[in-house]
């Protein structure tokens, strides 16, 4: 559902750009560019944290994560980039957001400006990654 979500946000804005281009001329496509280039805001996990969704979040987890984040999430992974610290998923602090939607979005684009989190957009499903979302929720509540 978030890329059909996606999908329809970026038509939208696109017909809309181009009404602005018909109706006023070039001179709004500065306009269309920012419109055409803003993000789509992610709100809700559209995917209920279920036990099946847990159990794929871990499969998803074990294969990408645990290299990096360990096997317990405490961050002690033994394949860190030399010089990160990945986060501990168990802790009561977040770095980079509390919200599903922002554990998504840390996920799809990593975190900059080293990008010592890689983005995962691409690399595996948005369905994948808020399945790892509920995982990650299931995991700090041990």
């Amino acid at each position: 559902m978030p890329d059909l979500t996606r999908i329809v946000f970026s038509l939208a804005a696109f017909c809309a750009a181009c009404a602005l281009v018909v109706l006023f001329g070039p001179s709004t496509t500065a306009v269309t560019a920012t419109a055409l280039a803003a993000p789509v805001v992610i709100q809700d996990n559209p995917v209920e944290a279920t036990d099946e969704s847990v159990a794929s979040g871990r499969r998803v987890y074990g294969r990408f994560c645990r290299s990096c984040h360990g096997m317990q999430g405490d961050g002690r992974g033994m394949a860190a980039p030399a010089g990160s610290q990945p986060a501990n998923l168990i802790d009561d602090q977040w770095d980079h957001g509390d919200t599903d939607a922002a554990i998504y979005k840390v996920i799809q684009e990593g975190v900059a400006p080293k990008y010592d989190m890689d983005a995962w957009e691409g690399r595996i499903t948005d369905e994948e990654i808020w399945h790892l979302v509920n995982y990650l929720r299931d995991l700090g509540s041990e």
